[in-house]
């Protein structure tokens, strides 16, 4: 038996020793096999082969066993030195003081990640990055090549190349980490070990000893699961989910989002609705929220962030666990069958990701071995003032490997069909929130982070590549150039950008009493001099209904009529303005109270006729929206919209003509009118220019009855007669009812 330095044992028992597998297992020599076990709370411990042959161990030295099979205990008669393969099928038996239990034994195992793998993860270009790191569930062969066959367990690896040493502790050992230290795989900084016996549900911690020498036990920074808040474990978890959404995941890769109607539906899952004040498990939002989208006809929704959080007041906006689905809701599978119904209901589903800084939770990723790992240790950089978080390193690309590994988890594990990118500006500025003296200039002397730009454009290249029809948005506030241009023009790589322009002047103006308003005209005009300079989503997001800004609703001046006629006429605005749409709940049903993610909605409005009036256009809206190409389907290209009259400021009125796709064998292409009265008063005999003669069907009117409006309005028809009016060939005299937008297609 070869005894080893008590050096060595220490080292390995301190944590310390990057090779456990070296020491412990079994080890063919020329005596034989000589096992090795670290049980260091064991009063006897046993090896027991398949063949039943027993070897008893004896205590080497602090809490290490050692004991050895003979040669000939493995062929009779046998004197040669034994070949890897003669390493028998082996438990352990363990006696703890209440009875022998058998377990098996980690260290028998080959690595679970290939050099490729690990080259990847050097170089930071691992785009699978979740398949060979975190917990997995897998069937595995031992290294003695055992006729036994796989056996089942879970692997675990953790990247943390600062770090002396690191341990898995679990509900599988006590939460005691000492019997599983981990190995470390080449200069890769990738620590693993195979766990047998260990499946899903199994909650785990990683015990990392960091280049400070300070012990930290940290949640996986890659599980697909993690316990729910205020629990801080990660979980093991293996999805058993079969897929029913294959049309829809066939016909979106033929189809470029661009030139596709989007209304999105902005929605908190926490908040939308509760039972018994709980939130909704998935499968009550499956119940529940996925027929009430499809009811009100939106082609999206978009989800404030479903990774793990630990506060819920943070909305989802201070991740701890980018991998795992928010398990206030339920396990990670749940999600699935949410996307999967969305998907089987015909609607897309965008999620809110944050890749530009992180929780400071000291349990999470926040100097994971020790070091400034995953933030950037320049404070300059690394941390972010206005939100009291940490800034990722865009520098390392390693890290930067996380992130757009993580963009394409969510699109391809989950089936979800684009992200939303938070906080694009405070990611492309050095100076984003910084004050002179308090941020440093790139090697150009400027102000723009070029490791994020970088990033960016790996991220948004990457996604492009592998994920056929999906869409990222950028959440930007700047006029950075080229957000939505293609990488390879040296764009940012983006599919749309959030116009938070357009919402703000837009807004400044409707909150404005309609008497004022002839004054601020330009603020509804100014976003078509900039409209189709980048692919844009017009937001009405929730940001603009917290913190004391008020709902929309509460927006709109005037009495309560007046105020949901706003409201009805600036939707019906925004739905037929150049862009997508987003709306966050409760816009839909006239809101009153300003957003809090404590407590639900409103839903008691829609007993109200007024409200349920709001909420009756949206459904007209989005359906009108859908069957119309003239709307959507030429948003990024400028000759789709042109004004007929966006100078009628003395009467509050704008005017323009939104075309589509050429259609039929003249080539024409289809066209829907908009007009809106913003004033108080109706417009009577108001001559509108239009584009042909004939009659215009009135296909949205504002004001109508049923939305609880005055009922003002063309009966439902205006007639187009020859004869130039605002540069057009034919014009027609209508009313325009007050406060009011109306929508006018050909049949």
């Amino acid at each position: 038996m070869n005894r080893l330095p008590t050096s060595q044992i220490e080292q390995l028992t301190r944590g310390e020793y990057g090779d456990p597998h070296s020491i412990l297992g079994p080890h063919p020599d020329g005596d034989g096999v000589t096992f090795r076990m670290y049980k260091p709370l064991a009063r006897t411990v046993t090896v027991v082969t398949s063949d039943g042959v027993r070897v008893p161990m004896e205590h080497e030295h602090d809490g290490v066993w050692v004991g050895v099979l003979p040669a000939g205990g493995l062929e009779t008669g046998a004197q040669r030195p034994p070949r890897p393969a003669d390493v028998p099928d082996y438990r352990v038996e363990v006696d703890y003081g209440q009875g022998a239990i058998t377990v098996d034994d980690p260290y028998r195992f080959l690595p679970t990640l290939g050099e490729m793998d690990l080259h990847l993860v050097n170089e930071g270009r691992h785009e699978l990055l979740w398949t060979v790191l975190g917990a997995r569930v897998h069937h595995y062969r031992p290294l003695d090549g055992s006729a036994t066959g796989d056996v089942t367990g879970t692997s675990f690896a953790v990247w943390a190349p600062g770090a002396r040493g690191v341990r898995i502790e679990g509900d599988f050992n006590s939460w005691d980490g000492r019997e599983h230290p981990m190995r470390q795989l080449g200069e890769s900084g990738v620590w693993e070990l195979f766990v047998p016996g260990i499946g899903v549900g199994a909650g785990y911690k990683y015990v990392v000893l960091g280049a400070d020498g300070e012990w930290r036990e940290k949640a996986d920074p890659m599980a697909s699961w993690a316990e729910m808040p205020p629990a801080t474990s990660s979980r093991v978890f293996e999805s058993s989910h079969e897929w029913g959404d294959g049309a829809w995941m066939r016909a979106r890769a033929e189809k470029q989002p661009v030139s596709q109607p989007m209304s999105v539906y902005e929605v908190h899952l926490g908040s939308w609705r509760k039972r018994h004040g709980d939130v909704l498990t998935w499968d009550q939002l499956i119940e529940e929220l996925v027929p009430y989208v499809a009811d009100l006809g939106f082609s999206h929704v978009e989800l404030m962030p479903v990774m793990q959080h630990p506060f819920g007041g943070s909305w989802g906006y201070h991740v701890t666990s980018y991998f795992a689905p928010d398990s206030r809701f339920g396990e990670p599978d749940g999600f699935r069958r949410l996307v999967d119904a969305f998907h089987q209901n015909g609607i897309g589903v965008l999620l809110d990701w944050v890749p530009g800084h992180f929780a400071t939770d000291a349990w999470a990723l926040a100097r994971f071995d020790g070091t400034p790992l995953y933030e950037d240790p320049n404070p300059q950089r690394g941390w972010h003032k206005e939100w009291g978080s940490h800034i990722f390193n865009f520098g390392r690309r390693e890290v930067r490997n996380f992130l757009y590994a993580n963009a394409l988890y969510w699109l391809e594990e989950f089936h979800t069909d684009g992200l939303r990118v938070d906080g694009v500006a405070s990611m492309l500025y050095l100076d984003y929130a910084r004050p002179e003296g308090e941020w440093t200039p790139n090697k150009y002397g400027g102000n723009e982070n070029l490791e994020a730009v970088q990033f960016l454009q790996e991220m948004n290249a990457t996604v492009y590549k592998r994920v056929p029809g999906a869409t990222t948005i950028a959440e930007e506030s700047t006029s950075w150039p080229g957000v939505t241009r293609t990488t390879d023009s040296d764009g940012l790589g983006f599919g749309f950008k959030w116009n938070m322009g357009w919402m703000h002047d837009s807004l400044d103006y409707l909150k404005r009493e309609p008497v004022h308003r002839s004054w601020h005209h330009n603020q509804m005009t100014f976003g078509l001099t900039y409209a189709f300079s980048e692919n844009f989503v017009l937001p009405l997001s929730h940001d603009e209904v917290v913190h004391g800004k008020g709902s929309l609703l509460r927006k709109m001046p005037g009495d309560r009529w007046q105020q949901l006629a706003n409201l009805r006429a600036y939707l019906a605005f925004m739905w037929a303005h150049p862009g997508k749409q987003l709306l966050f709940m409760g816009g839909e049903i006239g809101q009153e109270s300003e957003w809090a993610e404590s407590r639900e909605l409103d839903w008691w409005l829609l007993d109200h006729p007024e409200h349920l009036g709001v909420h009756r256009l949206m459904k007209d809206l989005n359906r009108v929206y859908a069957d119309s190409p003239a709307i959507w389907s030429r948003d990024h290209e400028s000759d789709s919209f042109e004004w007929i009259d966006a100078n009628d400021a003395g009467r509050n009125v704008f005017s323009f003509i939104r075309r589509g796709v050429s259609t039929g064998s003249t080539g024409e292409r289809s066209a829907l009118v908009c007009v809106s009265n913003f004033a108080a008063v109706p417009h009577s005999d108001y001559r509108l220019g239009l584009p042909a003669a004939g009659e215009w069907r009135e296909a949205v009117n504002t004001d109508a009855a049923t939305y609880t409006g005055s009922g003002v309005g063309n009966l439902g028809v205006v007639t187009a007669v020859e004869g130039g009016e605002s540069g057009q060939p034919a014009h027609a005299t209508l009313v325009l009812p007050p406060l009011a937008t109306i929508w006018l297609r050909r049949d």
